[in-house]
């Protein structure tokens, strides 16, 4: 009886965590647009030299500085390179968080940017969804942890039977 109800409590906890999901990856999708409005127009003013003077291209004008005699653009070089290579991750980000909903979230499992989840999570406000995409993700979740921890409590008792079973006499175990 007790297996019962540890089995829905374990059902209705992964339920809650997975209702959750999709509103993660919608915060995190939000974040990330954010961020990338904020570098693009920091990147603005370089952009528009390397329109004028390098065909548009950021790594001629980085590259330009890097060679510059004038220790201030040598050391420009080095923000604007970090603005740069900024951009491009919020960038590859973006397009692979404005994608299907099943492809974002795989990217948000596997692929996201620590520090712009971090975010996230601080700034996170719970909430009870109750979208279609939340209940499906919510009832996945919850039939995968569900099913996993079955399969290993099942696979801990079966090893712990057979360890323990009685063997009949003369049978010699190695």
């Amino acid at each position: 009886m007790a297996r019962g109800y540890f089995r829905i409590m374990v059902f209705a906890c992964a339920l809650m965590v997975g209702v959750q999901f999709p509103a993660v990856m919608d915060q995190y999708r939000k974040r990330v647009d954010a961020h990338f409005r904020e570098i693009r127009i920091n990147l603005s003013g370089f952009q528009q030299t390397a329109d004028r003077y390098f065909d548009g291209s950021l790594e001629a004008l980085i590259s330009h500085y890097k060679k510059s005699p004038d220790p201030v653009f040598v050391h420009d070089a080095r923000s604007v390179d970090e603005l740069h290579r900024r951009f491009q991750m919020l960038s590859a980000q973006q397009a692979a968080m404005s994608g299907p909903w099943y492809r974002s979230g795989f990217h948000l499992l596997f692929f996201h940017n620590d520090e712009i989840l971090a975010e996230t999570f601080e700034q996170y406000s719970y909430s009870v969804p109750l979208s279609p995409r939340a209940i499906a993700w919510g009832l996945g979740a919850a039939f995968l942890v569900s099913l996993l921890l079955e399969l290993i409590l099942i696979g801990l008792f079966r090893g712990i039977w057979l360890a323990v079973k009685p063997r009949p006499s003369g049978v010699l175990c190695i």
